[in-house]
């Protein structure tokens, strides 16, 4: 006979148990992993709770389990392409986990403060830094919240407390700097992101140490004030307004792609497309576009991913040492300078 229940009210495990002929403990063992239940009881259990529209309430269970399966995602900067990117692949794997995410996003009206206040008013079971600026109010405060363990995402968190997964910004700023060199360039630039003031991307110092071991000193570094395409435009344009055609630099780093790309289009407004080499890095969809075949360096976003959400669910042992990658310089045709 079909099992119909009331659509006046929500279909408790009480409802469930009376009709399995079980306790309403048994119809909560039935839902919990590894819980010991005869296996003709967990299928009856489930069958009927299917036919009901039964489904265990989380929320209550974490009363008794002390877990909610929920981890706070604290980004900003989410006009950055590559964030989206990033977004998507931890939550994509947390789910596969049967996790859940809580999405913070730092902004100048929602401060770390607020975000780390209702993570731990929610009682989230790990929080995931993915942001650009870390800063020292937002370890401080993630120190202060001690049971919520946290793992720092692309950066050095600065501090030997609180574990990071990341590319290995040191190596690929070098073998960036080494591309350059090997392809002629003397007069060379860089465009740097937001100023941070606890992490260490490390690709600036990386690449330029590897200019001074060829013998060449930075010439130039741009700053941008946002991760955003129209920062990198805009900042690349005031330079060629300002910078006589033959004292301009020939090839630049920028610190990621949506930089990159910006700077790109800075050089087609001014009618200067090709005459400075641009590389960047993440690899983001946009940068294999045939309009800037932006070459870049690629991180392995899946793997590192996987990382960072394995120290964050085991607190113990070995899982909560900070990782460095490398990851893969990917040839395209922007680090090519067109003939004046």
């Amino acid at each position: 006979m079909k099992i119909q229940a009331s659509t006046n009210r929500k279909v408790t495990a009480s409802d469930v148990a009376a009709l399995a002929g079980v306790s309403k403990w048994t119809v909560s063992r039935a839902f919990t992993e590894g819980a010991q239940v005869a296996p003709e009881v967990r299928e009856r259990v489930k069958k009927i709770s299917a036919e009901l529209g039964y489904s265990p309430n989380l929320l209550a269970r974490s009363l008794s389990t002390r877990k909610t399966h929920i981890i706070g995602l604290v980004m900003d900067e989410l006009g950055n392409p590559n964030q989206l990117k990033l977004l998507n692949e931890v939550t994509r794997q947390l789910q596969l986990k049967s996790y859940s995410s809580l999405l913070l996003n730092l902004s100048s009206e929602y401060s770390p403060a607020n975000a780390l206040t209702l993570a731990d008013q929610l009682q989230v079971d790990g929080l995931l830094f993915l942001g650009t600026t870390l800063t020292h109010e937002l370890i401080n405060l993630a120190q202060n919240i001690k049971h919520i363990p946290l793992v720092v995402m692309f950066r050095n968190s600065g501090n030997a407390g609180i574990p990071f997964v990341s590319t290995d910004g040191f190596q690929a700023g070098r073998e960036i700097a080494e591309l350059f060199v090997e392809s002629g360039y003397r007069s060379i630039g860089y465009m740097a992101g937001p100023t941070s003031e606890s992490t260490e991307l490390r690709r600036f110092e990386g690449f330029k140490e590897g200019l001074l071991e060829k013998g060449i000193t930075l010439s130039t570094v741009l700053n941008t004030g946002h991760y955003q395409r129209s920062e990198g435009m805009q900042s690349l344009m005031k330079y060629l307004e300002s910078t006589p055609r033959d004292r301009r630099i020939e090839a630049m780093f920028c610190e990621n792609d949506i930089l990159a790309i910006g700077a790109m289009d800075a050089l087609l407004a001014c009618h200067a497309t090709g005459k400075i080499a641009i590389v960047g890095f993440d690899d983001i969809e946009l940068a294999s576009s045939p309009a800037y075949e932006l070459t870049t360096f690629r991180q392995p976003m899946e793997f590192l991913v996987g990382e960072a959400i394995n120290r964050l669910l085991d607190t113990s042992g070995d899982e909560r040492k900070s990782l460095l990658s490398p990851g893969a310089l990917i040839l395209r045709a922007s680090h090519k300078r067109k003939a004046a």
